[in-house]
């Protein structure tokens, strides 16, 4: 059995210091450490700042399903500003969302993209991906002297459309009544995100140092765990936990039941 991990963080962007994140590269180190010291993991990448081009972070992805099989654990982390695109082909209602790598001004990877890559992971192989970003123009609200910012990166800067709130909220009321081209039930993957795609993840400063506030959070419900519990028991105590910090955030666990049972990392 072999254990894999590819962990991205992006504090660094290409469009001035106001559109820059601080807790993201602490995160991919966090979930990193985490993996290698409690969970065995022997093989653990790490994308950090400028070292995650959209072509990296993919042949990073490639690189950790290559050679895959029955039994193998792999994870993808990704830390980093969200964003979203209005949709062009139709598969999803109004706009589809995407992932910001470091060179976002010429590149996004965009929600698809990284389904269709999982779509052919071997039956067996247990994919778990760790996402704690946003894709939605929603405000964090904030206690005074606070730092915390929404890790999501406006289409405007990027020459996008913005949807208005309405749009955004028709949007998710269309996709609930539509039939998804990828359905929860045919997902291969265990996918843990940091909020609902109507919502923003947040970027913290949280004991004494930046993070994202749900990985921050998991990884101490994991601690706490004693590193033993399961993906729906960690979605659990995840909610309770960001409501009492008032995070406006709700993490959302996705994938087949009988994954949202298993031991994580397992």
């Amino acid at each position: 059995m072999t254990k894999k991990a590819l962990c991205v963080g992006i504090n660094d962007y290409p469009f001035g210091e106001d559109n820059d994140l601080k807790g993201c590269v602490n995160d991919a180190k966090d979930w990193s450490n985490l993996l290698s010291n409690h969970y065995d993991f022997t093989d653990v990448k790490q994308l950090l700042d400028s070292e995650a081009t959209k072509a990296n972070i993919l042949a990073g992805l490639k690189n950790l399903l290559a050679g895959a099989s029955d039994g193998d654990v792999l994870v993808f982390t990704n830390a980093s500003h969200g964003t979203y695109l209005a949709d062009k082909n139709n598969d999803e209602p109004k706009f589809d969302e995407a992932i910001c790598p470091h060179d976002t001004d010429s590149n996004l990877l965009v929600d698809d993209e990284l389904r269709e890559l999982f779509l052919n992971i071997p039956k067996g192989v247990r994919l778990t991906v760790i996402s704690d970003s946003c894709h939605s123009g929603s405000v964090t609200r904030v206690k005074e002297n606070d730092y915390r910012r929404n890790r999501q990166l406006s289409p405007k800067i990027l020459g996008n459309r913005v949807l208005t709130g309405l749009e955004m909220k028709n949007a998710q009321a269309n996709a609930r009544a539509k039939k998804e081209k990828y359905p929860e039930s045919g997902m291969n993957e265990i996918l843990l995100s940091g909020c609902k795609s109507n919502q923003t993840s947040a970027d913290a400063y949280i004991a004494d140092d930046y993070h994202g506030a749900m990985s921050y959070h998991a990884i101490k419900a994991i601690t706490d765990a004693g590193y033993n519990l399961t993906y729906q028991e960690l979605h659990d105590a995840l909610l309770p936990v960001l409501a009492e910090e008032n995070y406006t955030q709700e993490p959302q666990l996705e994938g087949k039941d009988e994954n949202k049972q298993r031991q994580i990392f397992t």
